[in-house]
C-alpha cells in the first residue's frame, strides 16, 4: 500500500513538473527547460516509455542533456542534504 502511494504521488509529480516546464516555454516567467528535465527525470524512473523519449530528447538535443544533467545533479544535492541519503 506505501509504494503505491509513493508511486503515484511520484508520477503525479512528475506529470505537474512536465505541463509547468509547457507552460514554461510560452511564458517568459518560468523555466521550461528546466521543469521538463526535472520532470522526466522523475516520470523516467517509473516509465520505460518516459526514459526512451528521454533518451532520443538527450541525443537528439545537447543543449537539454546538459540541463537535464546538472538538474539530476542538483536534485541528488537536495535529497543528500536533506534527507541524509547517500
Amino acid at each position: 500500500m506505501k509504494g503505491a502511494i509513493k508511486h503515484y504521488l511520484l508520477l503525479s509529480l512528475g506529470w505537474c513538473c512536465v505541463f509547468l516546464g509547457v507552460i514554461g516555454l510560452f511564458l517568459p516567467i518560468l523555466q521550461g527547460i528546466l521543469f521538463l528535465a526535472i520532470g522526466f527525470i522523475i516520470l523516467s524512473r517509473r516509465s520505460a516509455r518516459v526514459r526512451l523519449l528521454n533518451k532520443r530528447l538527450c541525443k537528439k538535443y545537447p543543449k537539454y542533456a546538459i540541463v537535464q544533467r546538472d538538474a539530476t545533479n542538483r536534485i541528488k544535492m537536495l535529497k543528500r542534504k536533506y534527507f541524509k541519503i547517500k
